[in-house]
Formats: structure tokens, sequence, C-alpha cells
């Protein structure tokens, strides 16, 4: 078998000797970050230099001199803090209303026989799009009522004595579910 020298590789054409010099003068920029005299520019002073000293640290017993300061400006402020929707449960505004919340009970969700009377004891009060209503039923327990949607398209989430459901803890706005699951909620009429 004949002897055959190893082929070398041919060398890099001008173009990727080009993108590899590209390539390297990017990493070796990115690589490093700012000198840390540079990060802080209230630091060092630039162009002095102090030496320090290499012996025991003495501390003057005197008075100290103190020079006056420049007074510093607060902060810039943004205003209140809105709070996050959902967060907590107020009166509703553009929610439905006590008596929207009844007709939800007696019509299509069954909840409400026709012949029992009921007042609104407190709420609706809203949480993003949820709901959380109590009502008095002459003859039974109180009623509480978690309701989600507007007024045209509320959706009955759970009515009961204690409507505290897996589905209310899971996906309820925090507002909801501390009204629902808080064992013993301070709610006054109207609240």
């Amino acid at each position: 078998m004949p002897f055959t020298p190893p082929r070398h590789p041919a060398a890099p054409t001008a173009p990727v000797r080009a993108a590899l010099l590209a390539l390297l003068t990017i990493g070796a920029l990115t690589g490093c970050g700012a000198p840390p005299e540079l990060r802080d520019p209230a630091g060092v002073p630039t162009g002095a230099s102090s030496p320090r000293p290499s012996g025991p640290t003495v501390v003057a017993t005197g008075t100290p001199s103190t020079a006056p300061t420049a007074p510093t400006a607060p902060p810039p402020t943004t205003g209140p803090a809105t709070p996050e929707p959902g967060l907590v449960a107020t009166a509703c505004r553009n929610g439905p209303t006590g008596q929207r919340v009844v007709q939800l009970l007696r019509g299509r969700a069954s909840v409400l026989p026709d012949n029992v009377r009921v007042r609104v004891r407190t709420g609706p009060l809203c949480a993003g799009d949820w709901q959380y209503t109590v009502l008095e039923v002459t003859g039974h327990e109180e009623l509480q009522v978690v309701t989600q949607g507007g007024p045209a398209a509320l959706q009955l989430v759970t009515a009961g004595t204690d409507v505290c459901t897996i589905e209310v803890r899971a996906t309820g706005p925090a507002g909801i579910r501390t009204l629902a699951c808080d064992p013993s909620p301070s709610i006054g009429p109207g609240a």
C-alpha cells in the first residue's frame, strides 16, 4: 500500500477570518464588563489615588468637625399605589345588584323557591369580576352567595352556609376568598 501524506486543512479565507475576529472582539468586550472604578462614579475620584496606611488604624478622640452637607431631595413619588384588582372586596360600582343576585338564585339556578322572603343583608361586594352577597332568608339560615361575571352575564359559583369551596379557594380573587373562607367574617349590613 503506497504512503499517502496527511492532508492539511486549507487556511481560512478572508471572510471567515473577519467573522472569527469579530466574534473574538465581541466576546472580549462583553465578557469583562466595566472596571470597578467606572461602575460607581461616586466612589473613587478620578485622577488621584490615596495610599492606604499599612499599620494599625488610629482613631481620633477630639471633637469631630462636621462640614455642612447639601440637603438631599426625597425620592420621587408616583402617587398613591393602586391596589391589585381583586385584592380587596368593595361595594360593587358596575357589578350586579342584590336583586339581580336574588333573581339568579330564583331563576335558572333554582336555589330559592319563589314563595320564600329574601332580604339582602350584605353586598354584593366585588373583587375583580367576582361578587360576594349575604342574604337573609325567612325561616332558613343565612345564605352566602358567590357569583362571577357582569350583571347581564351573571353566573352562580356557589351558594350555601359555607361557600369556601375548592373553586373559590383555587380561582377566586383574594378579596372573595377572605370573605368566603374567613372563619369569622365581620361584615355589617350594606358593607
